[in-house]
């Protein structure tokens, strides 16, 4: 071998990194709750008990569901409804204030 193959070929400089700030509780419990919330499912029957759309009865709920007129998901064919879900769907009710021409 010669000497030129036996030399080690030129490293690169690393960059510079800046150690991240370590959460504190209060922050790491705030993140944790904040991930638990969007990955609750409800059923529609938890919906209406807890009033978390203006239905009386899981039925109506279902059948706007089938007709596809709600979001929600299609969790192994059982319908759920996650925050987001909930957030669109009130979004859908909304109506814009009426403007009178001057």
């Amino acid at each position: 071998m010669t000497a030129e193959a036996t030399k080690a070929p030129p490293t690169k400089a690393r960059k510079k990194t800046t150690p991240r700030p370590t959460p504190t509780l209060a922050e790491r419990k705030a993140l944790q709750e904040a991930l638990e919330e969007e990955l609750i499912r409800w059923t529609p029957e938890q919906v209406v008990e807890k009033h978390l759309m203006p239905f009386t009865s899981a039925r109506n709920i279902r059948e706007k569901c089938y007709k596809r007129k709600l979001y929600y998901h299609n969790d192994g064919g059982r319908i759920t409804f996650t925050p987001g879900d909930l957030r669109k769907n009130a979004e859908l009710g909304a109506v814009a204030p009426f403007t009178v021409a001057a």
